[in-house]
């Protein structure tokens, strides 16, 4: 990979697609925090820099600012919203609050042509982008000339091509900006002179080298959850290094229903991957007993996660490495950079690193992928289709699904309703159009009528949601007539349940899973 585009995160929620779209058009592109590019600049050796949007105010004293080096170093910057602001500010330019805020959709008027806009917008034309900004710049540094005005920002879009310096004030990564990719992979392509010529095969084989290089010699224990980014990894990681590989299936005992079958049978007999089946759920069960918070929840199941590899390690005559398949959303969503980007919205199990008690390094081949580049690696891999397609599934399992005390009881109860769901959903040909499906248990009780008896059972929330990475989805717009027989199925067949109702929550405001 020669072509490389690095992108300055200031912390917005959606610094992911601004990588997510370069990576489309064929140039590999990484994402440091603001914080952290000084030394980036120097190591990444990128061939043009993208400046992302973020929630400080560039007037205030302590907000955060780019490397002075990313103007001098005579590469390529795209800046993005707070991106432009900062800038402009570090340029000489002025930026201010304003009362009148963009927020949402508006329009851009192209009021100039420039290279960024080349093949896509015209001069004199009106085209959709998605603002979300407080502060606007009201004067531009030495050289700039503006682009593009929409109704609240004055310099909207504005470029200096002598230095190859252009700014926009809307986001084009978001899908609301309908020529947004269009007008990124201009700024990789045509602007820095990157050749697109990044694919997954070409990710597949720097993986597999990056990995033998990493492990040598040594011996690598794998966490098989069953999903897709461990599967993916299983696979990867015995193509890299083979016998050297030892994969854990730790069963918590809050899986779907047949699931551990299923994860045994494809790995242990169709791959002859060495596979450890370690039944937990026992363990699991006991130390969750009470717990109500979705924290807590999350850090028991990923200490005890822990402690199992860690027994399982000794067991096998011990490990070098642990192999996790940590994405891309799951970091950006667990960390928080004091003054910089995004804020911490939940913890996830397999972010942060081990134990020193363990003794081994960290194998995270998945770390800077998206989840849909992790199935096109795994179709690279030769990965069966209908398991690379199958929807994600956390790693605390039904115990994020279940709000509230988790019991047997419980998890015996949403395991029906869950399959059943995904029964209907498969029948109605509509699984592969779903991101993700699933059901939830609630911790309330209902009265209802069931053969002329009265019932007090608990109510169950389906929820399926359309997405391209997990950071942003919104609910699937089933019709009435799907909902009501999947209803009738889950209240006929599921002793417990005597109520179904359905999600039509987006992301944001929501999360995808309930807890």
């Amino acid at each position: 990979m020669t072509d490389r585009i690095l992108i300055i995160d200031f912390g917005s929620q959606v610094t992911q697609l601004i990588a997510r779209r370069v990576r489309e058009s064929g140039v590999y592109s990484e994402i440091v925090p603001f914080n952290n590019a000084e030394e980036a600049l120097e190591t990444f050796n990128p061939a043009g820099i993208i400046l992302s949007g973020g929630p400080n105010s560039v007037t205030g004293i302590e907000s955060p600012r780019a490397p002075e080096k990313v103007f001098t170093m005579g590469l390529p910057v795209l800046g993005i919203c707070y991106g432009e602001q900062t800038m402009c500010e570090q340029l000489g330019g002025k930026v201010e609050s304003s009362d009148e805020r963009e927020f949402g959709r508006a329009f851009l008027d192209i009021t100039d042509d420039c290279k960024l806009f080349d093949g896509i917008w015209n001069k004199g034309e009106k085209h959709q982008v998605w603002m979300s900004h407080g502060d606007r710049v009201i004067a531009l540094p030495e050289g700039f000339r503006v682009v593009g005005v929409s109704d609240n920002a004055p310099y909207a879009a504005i470029a200096n091509e002598d230095k190859s310096f252009y700014a926009v004030q809307f986001h084009p990564e978001v899908v609301h900006t309908p020529d947004g990719a269009k007008l990124l992979s201009n700024f990789v392509h045509n602007i820095c002179g990157c050749a697109g010529d990044w694919t997954m095969a070409s990710f597949k084989e720097t993986a597999i080298a990056a990995v033998r290089q990493q492990v040598g010699s040594g011996r690598v224990i794998c966490g098989l959850s069953g999903g897709v980014d461990s599967s993916v990894v299983a696979v990867l990681l015995h193509e890299a290094i083979g016998d050297q590989l030892t994969c854990v299936f730790v069963d918590h005992g809050l899986m779907r229903a047949n699931e551990a079958d299923e994860v045994v049978t494809l790995f242990r007999d169709h791959y002859n991957i060495h596979l450890v089946h370690k039944d937990a759920s026992d363990l699991f069960h006991g130390k969750l007993d009470g717990v109500n918070d979705p924290e807590k929840k999350r850090k028991i199941i990923g200490g005890l996660f822990i402690d199992v590899f860690e027994e399982e390690a000794k067991k096998v005559g011990g490990a070098d490495f642990l192999a996790q398949g940590t994405l891309y959303p799951d970091v950006i969503e667990s960390v928080s950079f004091t003054g910089g980007p995004s804020v911490t919205i939940k913890s996830h199990h397999n972010v942060g690193g081990l134990p020193e008690r363990m003794n081994m390094d960290l194998v995270e081949p998945l770390r800077e992928l998206f989840k849909d580049e992790v199935r096109a690696l795994g179709r690279e891999l030769g990965l069966p289709e209908a398991f690379i397609g199958r929807h994600p599934f956390p790693g605390p399992g039904l115990a994020i699904r279940i709000p509230g005390d988790i019991t047997q009881e419980k998890c015996d109860i949403l395991r029906k309703a869950d399959s059943i769901y995904l029964q209907e959903i498969r029948n109605a040909g509509l699984y592969d159009a779903i991101w993700q499906a699933f059901a939830v248990l609630l911790p309330v009780r209902t009265v209802g009528v069931m053969g002329d008896e009265r019932t007090y059972d608990y109510v169950c929330a389906l929820r399926a949601v359309t997405s391209t990475d997990g950071m942003t989805a919104d609910y699937y717009h089933f019709d009435h007539e799907f909902l009501s027989r999947v209803s009738t199925r889950i209240i006929n067949e599921v002793r417990g349940i005597n109520r179904v109702v359905y999600d039509i929550t987006s992301k944001p405001p929501g999360t995808i899973e309930w807890e």
